[in-house]
């Protein structure tokens, strides 16, 4: 159905728009929903809709379709900036495309995640665009009954096969790294390293691999591991710069941490940056308003979930092939980075 007018002042159907082409309904409905019809066919159905005015009925498509034309948005919170800037960008995308988002938080926990899930799955979504906090297996199993499904800003290294749309992150903190150690730091913490046992994200990788290029040692008490959550940040920020007085730079891996080890050197009298340079992956609206001007790598939030949303509704021919699409970061130079002046007052 549809809302348009015809002659006699009621709304257009698709029987009008198949009378007016010359064809039949499930001509008419095969155009609509994508269908195989000749290109003389599809222009004369789309002319005649044209001219009564004539819109489909979005819900009917989903009913005989067995989907609701709706994209599942999966995030661990949506009070994050970052989090909320993808928000922004996959509901933009949406809009343009045409397809409407249900956003769901799972508080970084992988069993309320699964849950969601299944929910979406449920209410027969057309995809689901996802920052996975579950493992793989519970991912396996979500794309055994949602194939339309993408990754956003993390992927899951034994799911190759599911799209993902990504920041630069390595290249954001290779351009940190080279950045401090071209004003002549060689002490340079990482705040947001791996705890013991588990694998070093691509953070922490990268500030590793820069370091060696740069014939700076690592030195393990100068990668401290910490969660993405407040008293932890605090705490990790709080032992390295009490513990370790010689330490020039420090280079968080997030925005909590960030925070954190600006808080701290206040804290304990540091001067920024004539004691200690502090820089940050993620350029959040407070780093400009500190003082000074916290340096930092922006990642594209917003564009991430732009291209995912358009990964997912318009380039399906594109999903699931080669690499992840990788979007560039961009190093923010601002005040809180100085030249190495010798020993910490």
């Amino acid at each position: 159905m549809g809302w348009a007018r015809v002659a006699d002042g009621r709304s257009a159907t698709i029987k009008d728009v198949a009378a007016a082409a010359g064809v039949g309904i499930a001509t008419v409905s095969r155009v609509f929903s994508g269908g195989s019809v000749s290109a003389s066919t599809r222009e004369r159905v789309l002319a005649a809709a044209a001219e009564l005015d004539y819109r489909p009925s979005a819900l009917g498509r989903g009913l005989k379709l067995r989907r609701n034309g709706g994209i599942g948005l999966v995030l661990p919170g949506v009070t994050d900036p970052f989090h909320a800037e993808l928000l922004a960008g996959v509901l933009a995308s949406a809009r343009t495309l045409g397809g409407h988002v249900i956003v769901e938080a799972s508080d970084g926990d992988p069993a309320q995640e699964a849950e969601i899930v299944d929910r979406l799955v449920e209410q027969r979504v057309d995809g689901i665009i996802a920052l996975p906090a579950g493992d793989e297996a519970d991912w396996r199993a979500a794309v055994r009954v949602c194939s339309s499904v993408v990754f956003a800003d993390r992927v899951l290294p034994g799911l190759p096969e599911i799209p993902a749309v990504l920041a630069d992150d390595a290249g954001g903190v290779r351009s940190l790294v080279e950045y401090l150690a071209g004003l002549g730091h060689r002490r340079i913490a990482f705040l947001g390293g791996a705890a013991p046992g588990e694998r070093p994200g691509v953070r922490e990788r990268a500030f590793r691999d820069a370091l060696a290029r740069h014939g700076v040692p690592v030195e393990e008490d100068l990668v401290v591991a910490a969660r993405p959550a407040r008293d932890a940040a605090y705490a990790a920020a709080a032992g390295l710069l009490q513990r370790r007085a010689d330490v020039t730079a420090a280079l968080a891996a997030g925005h909590l941490l960030g925070e954190a080890a600006v808080l701290v050197a206040r804290e304990l009298d540091l001067r920024v940056p004539a004691d200690v340079s502090i820089a940050m992956v993620d350029d959040v609206a407070w780093a400009e308003l500190c003082d000074p001007p916290l340096t930092a790598v922006a990642r594209p939030g917003r564009d991430i979930g732009h291209r995912a949303c358009e990964l997912l509704l318009r380039d399906r021919a594109r999903r699931g092939r080669g690499a992840p699409v990788l979007l560039p970061t961009e190093l923010v130079v601002r005040g809180s980075c100085g030249a190495l002046r010798g020993a910490r007052r």
